[in-house]
């Protein structure tokens, strides 16, 4: 595997958070964006996380995206940490997802996580995406052709729903 510098970093409180990261995964691999994705807890191994967090721009990392169920500390510790941005994902657990959302959220003046929403990874790889875009005219023709394509979606949509019909229906 040839060696890149990750670009984002994809943060989880354990391997279980995986299956609702995946999608930002992905995201970044299609858009070919070099990412790392790395298990990492704010509560079991904190002394590893302000490693990571305190020397993650050093490394080149340009956007962190932070999963984290039930007390969500991970986004928030982070982002105190780093001067990178930090796009906080609530990953559905206890409570429907609200109370880790509510953590993302809640955040004291100076220490902002962008939120997504409940299980929104792919758009925080998306939101990851158009940070790295500011700075590069690559990735923002990335975000362009991403946003056309969203827009074919929906071409695509209404060419299916004509063939609906109703008795009523007046288009």
């Amino acid at each position: 595997m040839e060696n890149k510098t990750p670009l984002v970093s994809i943060i989880m409180g354990s391997a279980s958070d995986y299956p609702t990261m995946e999608a930002a995964a992905k995201f970044l691999d299609q858009q070919n964006i070099p990412f790392e994705i790395i298990a990492l807890s704010a509560h079991r191994t904190p002394h590893e996380v302000v490693e990571f967090a305190s020397h993650a721009h050093e490394r080149g990392v340009k956007a962190i995206i932070a999963a984290a169920g039930m007390a969500a500390h991970l986004p928030g510790v982070v982002a105190a940490l780093t001067p990178l941005p930090v796009i906080g994902v609530p990953v559905k657990s206890s409570l429907e997802g609200m109370d880790a959302a509510l953590a993302m959220l809640q955040m004291p003046p100076g220490i902002p996580v962008a939120t997504v929403a409940i299980n929104g990874a792919l758009n925080a790889a998306i939101l990851a995406l158009q940070i790295i875009a500011a700075g590069c005219p690559d990735a923002f023709k990335k975000v362009q052709a991403y946003k056309q394509s969203l827009s074919q979606k929906i071409v695509k949509a209404n060419e299916e729903l004509k063939s609906i019909r109703f008795e009523n229906r007046t288009n």
